[in-house]
């Protein structure tokens, strides 16, 4: 069952989907009238995005106020991102696709978390703020896909290989969510310094066939966003970086899950690999 902060999140995601596409879908037909009033129709998006936020406000307060405005914001992203593959020139399609996936990543983290282990729920569960590193990241994918396109529109027409990488994202949004729900209370987004109650060392599932499949999933998905783009420096480089941080981050959480479960969890690694490539995590003999 979800909580309360997750069936608001629901609620405020689907909104802001809804108030994204309803211009296009409930009054497409009304378009030339905006134009009487707005010279670009995406000023209606920008108002229609501020009504929004002015009804959370009335609606909410607190903590759920902060929930409701990241769920919604999200929401309206996913829906802009569909309305920019449906309306916008083939050169920006794949934009739009991009946009609808990174919003779903974001959202879909919180969710699962309300789901699965609200006790550990925060508004650091969605992600958004997870490193400046990573927001540094983010806006040099988005200055390669603008500079490429000016330059080379043909480059980012749709292709093969954006469709390939949508299927890398999907695969790894599940395979990264039923680690989630495999683990359930046993899974943190923070690496954890103290075991707490009832901490498990999960093996089961799709555990049984990777040690990190969270981290898989984040890998490939990563890399992904920017074959759906068809960014070549930021797929490169995405590669290389994701793969420099998983194996930094494998080491230190291994480290602390041989402190915490010991024999266990070296026989656990005997058995099962990290599932990341060329990444073998700490070995440690006791």
């Amino acid at each position: 069952m979800l909580c309360y902060e997750g069936k608001i999140s629901v609620f405020t995601f689907l909104t802001g989907v809804i108030f994204a596409l309803l211009p296009k879908f409930l009054f497409r037909l009304q378009f030339e009238t905006y134009s009487l009033y707005f010279q670009n129709v995406w000023l209606t998006y920008v108002v229609l995005y501020i009504l929004l936020n002015f009804l959370i406000i009335i609606a909410f307060r607190g903590f759920i106020y902060q929930v409701a405005v990241r769920a919604t914001s999200l929401g309206y992203a996913f829906g802009i991102g569909i309305l920019i593959y449906l309306t916008a020139p083939s050169s920006w399609q794949m934009f739009g696709i991009y946009t609808s996936v990174m919003a779903t990543f974001h959202y879909s983290e919180f969710l699962a978390i309300t789901w699965t282990n609200p006790s550990a729920l925060s508004l650091d569960s969605f992600m958004l703020n997870h490193s400046i590193e990573y927001g540094i990241a983010a806006f040099v994918c988005w200055m390669e896909f603008i500079i490429e396109r000016y330059f080379f529109p043909e480059m980012k027409e749709p292709h093969f290989v954006s469709w390939i990488g949508l299927t890398f994202c999907v695969c790894g949004e599940i395979l990264r969510k039923l680690a989630m729900f495999t683990a359930r209370k046993n899974f943190n987004h923070i690496i954890q310094s103290t075991k707490a109650d009832g901490h498990q060392l999960v093996t089961h599932g799709v555990y049984s066939f990777s040690r990190h499949p969270s981290y898989v999933g984040w890998f490939y998905w990563s890399i992904g966003t920017q074959l759906i783009l068809q960014n070549p420096f930021c797929a490169v480089c995405y590669t290389l970086i994701s793969w420099r941080f998983f194996q930094q981050r494998v080491l230190l959480e291994e480290m602390t899950l041989i402190n915490f479960f010991g024999q266990d969890y070296v026989d656990y690694q005997k058995q099962v690999g990290t599932g990341l490539p060329l990444i073998s995590g700490y070995k440690f003999d006791l």
